[in-house]
């Protein structure tokens, strides 16, 4: 399982060396989940083109599966068909992205400088503040946001480019647990010892406890003051290059002595 921004990318784009190592995971046969802040309609091409079995969005709430999970050969020609499920009814969203616009609202009202995410406009579970990818907002104007979100009754978390807020009981972890049910139908507490998590932020603590090998590629390291739980092994490399030798090192891993 892995986080998506600057951890499987780098400047924004995935890297040739950290595609290539999701294909090599697949090729293997392992399971690969991305699980990312980001909203679902940004996550869309990537779920269709990418050799993953899911990619859960917007922090846990809502996954899409390509039709083609089980294939070691994603189609590189044709989008794949897409699955799109959630954690929560239709009616629970409805009313819950009402209250999110007007929390959205009062942040950019309240909050010099705050201003919502360029990626808004794909979001169905939960709103985002940029921090530091097209905007840069100062530790105190993030700390503003997020007590902000959190005294409208919201849970809110710092990524590494955004400050997401949602109404729910799902996180990135809970996202794991149900994706995992849902595409396998097993607990992913009782084989905990056989998944990886690699990430790259605050919004990854969760994850880093939870599981055995957590691994933080090289630039979790400018987090680690905010951390309250560190990923268990660090990547030489940033970014996309450190995904690459996670991958690269879980491979060499299993070849037979």
């Amino acid at each position: 399982m892995t986080d998506i921004d600057d951890t499987l990318t780098t400047d924004g784009a995935i890297t040739s060396d950290a595609l290539e190592a999701l294909h090599q995971l697949k090729a293997q046969g392992l399971a690969v989940v991305a699980i990312t802040g980001r909203p679902v309609g940004w996550s869309e091409p990537f779920a269709q083109h990418w050799p993953v079995d899911a990619i859960v969005a917007e922090n846990g709430a809502v996954a899409l599966v390509p039709s083609n999970k089980n294939s070691l050969q994603p189609s590189k020609n044709a989008d794949t068909p897409l699955s799109k499920i959630y954690q929560q009814d239709a009616g629970t969203r409805g009313v819950n992205f009402v209250r999110m616009q007007q929390v959205l609202a009062r942040i950019e009202r309240e909050v010099p400088g705050a201003t919502r995410a360029t990626d808004s406009v794909g979001r169905e579970t939960d709103i985002a503040i940029d921090h530091s990818e097209c905007v840069h907002l100062s530790e105190a104007q993030i700390a503003a946001v997020v007590a902000l979100m959190r005294s409208e009754g919201m849970h809110a978390t710092v990524s590494s480019i955004h400050i997401n807020g949602w109404y729910g009981d799902h996180n990135k972890l809970v996202g794991a647990r149900w994706i995992v049910q849902q595409l396998w139908g097993r607990t992913l507490d009782d084989e905990m010892h056989r998944w990886a998590y690699v990430g790259d932020s605050p919004n990854d603590q969760l994850m880093f406890q939870a599981f055995a090998h957590s691994i933080g590629v090289a630039n979790v390291q400018r987090f680690v003051p905010k951390l309250a739980h560190l990923p268990r092994y660090v990547t030489p490399s940033e970014r996309g290059a450190g995904f690459a030798e996670v991958a690269a090192a879980m491979l060499q891993a299993r070849q037979p002595v």
